[in-house]
């Protein structure tokens, strides 16, 4: 995890220096002298060599701390983390739904293998996949926000609501609290991108895990439960269904890291205040330090999820425990 995140970092901070545009420049007005340039970079240290400037950066960020935003003069850890919640609580609610709907279209798909309700589910994957989730989002947006406005098109929460919340976890500290009309509120704004994020992994799910149960309602501890009486789906969801999700649970791991990475669009489409929406503006903006918090904030994510992943893995495997 170390030498990734340490890999991570330099590649960003090299990356977005060689890159066009001048941050300073954008600070500053039109009319501003070089002495007024030379000042402000010499203030956040953009006059060193990209090497001084790495060590000094990474330096800082041993010590929890990443610098200060160039485009809005706040601390960028502290900007990260009032983001970060929004997009985690926006990355879980997709999961969940794509669990559920993959989870659903693969038993129905298993149980009624070799039917015309098995093609049509994977049809149905395969148009999902096909599609990507910022284009899920422009159709979800047309369907539920403009010919039947049912859910809310842009924003985290209503404005008009009071919000007496102690952390940047609303829709958690909303349930906990049990305001439920602040829950109804969260979930009418995040349906819709959740929805979008949710599709693509949704079908990913069903495919993976509808042709595991398929191989395992072959196996002999299947066909003696079958014996025993036990109808199909009781097969399935007794039986079969706990060795099949064991391989589905490391693509579901890996691929929640790419959904986390899709957020970045789909929030700015939905212009949710999350931190995938911040990381837009801080590339249009050239806000080196704020970008390079972000990136390492994502990778972080992206590293502890695989981690959570192999020690849930090896949890529910028997196998792995005893070897």
């Amino acid at each position: 995890m170390a030498v990734t995140l340490f890999g991570v970092a330099i590649v960003v901070f090299v990356v977005i220096r060689i890159a066009p545009g001048d941050p300073i420049a954008m600070m500053l007005p039109p009319g501003a002298s070089q002495a007024d340039i030379d000042r402000l970079r010499a203030l956040y240290g953009l006059d060193k060599s990209i090497v001084e400037q790495f060590f000094i950066w990474l330096s800082g960020v041993m010590h929890g701390e990443f610098g200060t935003s160039i485009s809005l003069r706040q601390d960028v850890l502290s900007l990260v983390l009032g983001r970060l919640p929004a997009t985690l609580e926006l990355s879980i609610v997709a999961l969940i739904i794509a669990i559920l709907i993959g989870g659903t279209l693969a038993i129905f798909g298993a149980r009624e293998r070799g039917t015309a309700v098995e093609a049509g589910i994977d049809v149905a994957n395969g148009a999902a996949l096909s599609i990507p989730d910022f284009l899920w989002g422009l159709v979800l947006i047309l369907l539920f926000g403009v010919l039947w406005p049912v859910f809310e098109i842009s924003g985290r929460v209503s404005p008009s609501l009071q919000l007496p919340f102690v952390t940047q976890f609303y829709l958690f500290e909303s349930i906990v609290r049990l305001r439920f009309d602040l829950t109804r509120d969260l979930i009418s704004h995040m349906f819709m991108p959740a929805m979008a994020l949710a599709l693509p992994l949704a079908a990913i799910i069903a495919t993976l895990l509808k042709q595991s149960l398929k191989e395992l309602l072959s196996l002999d501890y299947v066909v003696l439960a079958r014996v025993k009486g036990f109808s199909e789906t009781q097969v399935i969801l007794r039986e079969a269904l706990k060795n099949a999700a064991l391989p589905t649970l490391t693509l579901v791991g890996v691929q929640f890291t790419f959904l986390i990475g899709g957020t970045v669009i789909v929030e700015r489409l939905f212009s949710y205040e999350g931190l995938g929406n911040m990381a837009i503006d801080a590339v249009i903006n050239r806000d080196l330090p704020l970008i390079q918090g972000i990136v390492l904030s994502f990778a972080l994510i992206f590293v502890l999820i695989n981690l959570a992943v192999d020690m849930m893995y090896a949890l529910l495997n028997p196998r792995l425990r005893h070897g």
